[in-house]
């Protein structure tokens, strides 16, 4: 029994190594999931979507240069100005990054497009990017490229690193447009669209769950119901009322969402004039949801 419980505290320990070597295979994996994303739908679409690989694209249109090439043109500079402007090291991941990707598009040049309708090369070449960068940003990385440039400007002008990505990016739309044609642009926008969201889809999950803030008078009753017919624990906040300065303990409570509506009939059943205010959670970490 103790060896039992010694290798079960053994394997919940944290592996140094182990997340190492996952952090490596997400940046691995994640850029080759970009540029072949970006052979098989964008290149071949010409759907500049933001990003190094969007300035390649129009570099292939305007001069027929190697897109791989272009990339490694952009990247290793930019990688070399981060560190030395911003002071830090971006560390060997954020270089490997910079140096894979091009690398698998140069070995994926000669792949067959895997569409020719410009709307789904924009759509499923927005999902591919999309994925491969969060599975980057999993791994504690980045494929450099606008990333970093962005990060530069940040620097030296104050504006939110948000707002500068979306310049730098909103600047490469724009040039797709002049490049190829208005209709160009608005197939980049919306592959850029498309990116951002899958990004956030990778990061947080699909799983939503629902948080809901329950105010009410029977609290006891209505904690030991959550915590024995739904199985979930509950959090008393202290509070004070607005409007009466009385106090006002509020209940916190995280639930998926198929326990939500039986949430909603307990407490009614036991406090049908409690206030509930309940958002979405996309991303809850600990016992009985995602672990760490």
């Amino acid at each position: 029994m103790m060896m039992t419980i010694k290798q079960k505290r053994r394997n919940d320990q944290y592996n140094p190594k182990r997340e190492l070597l996952q952090e490596y295979l997400y940046i691995l994996l994640g850029s080759a999931i970009v540029a072949i994303a970006f052979n098989l739908f964008l290149l071949p679409n010409k759907v500049a979507s933001g990003g190094v690989s969007g300035i390649s694209t129009i570099f292939v249109t305007l001069f027929g240069w190697e897109p791989a090439y272009v990339q490694w043109a952009f990247n290793i500079p930019l990688f070399t100005a981060g560190v030395i402007l911003l002071g830090r090291l971006y560390g060997i991941k954020t270089l490997i990054g910079t140096l894979f990707l091009p690398f698998v598009v140069y070995l994926t040049r000669n792949m067959e497009p895997a569409t020719l309708d410009p709307l789904l090369g924009a759509l499923f070449g927005g999902v591919g990017v999309g994925i491969g960068l969060g599975l980057a940003f999993r791994g504690n990385a980045s494929t450099g490229g606008t990333d970093l440039a962005a990060q530069i400007v940040h620097k030296f002008t104050g504006l939110s690193l948000g707002t500068c990505v979306a310049i730098i990016d909103g600047m490469i739309v724009v040039a797709a447009a002049f490049v190829f044609d208005l209709e160009g642009g608005l197939y980049a926008l919306i592959g850029l669209f498309v990116t951002s969201k899958t990004i956030d889809l990778v990061q947080v999950g699909f799983g939503y769950s629902k948080m809901a803030i329950i105010i009410t008078n029977k609290q006891d009753e209505i904690s030991q119901v959550i915590l024995r017919k739904i199985d979930r624990g509950v959090t008393r906040l202290s509070a004070v009322g607005g409007y009466t300065d009385d106090e006002r303990p509020i209940l916190m409570c995280v639930v998926d969402q198929t326990e939500f509506f039986k949430l909603k009939q307990l407490v009614k059943s036991i406090d049908a004039s409690a206030f509930v205010v309940v958002m979405d959670a996309s991303e809850v970490v600990g016992k009985g949801f995602k672990r760490v």
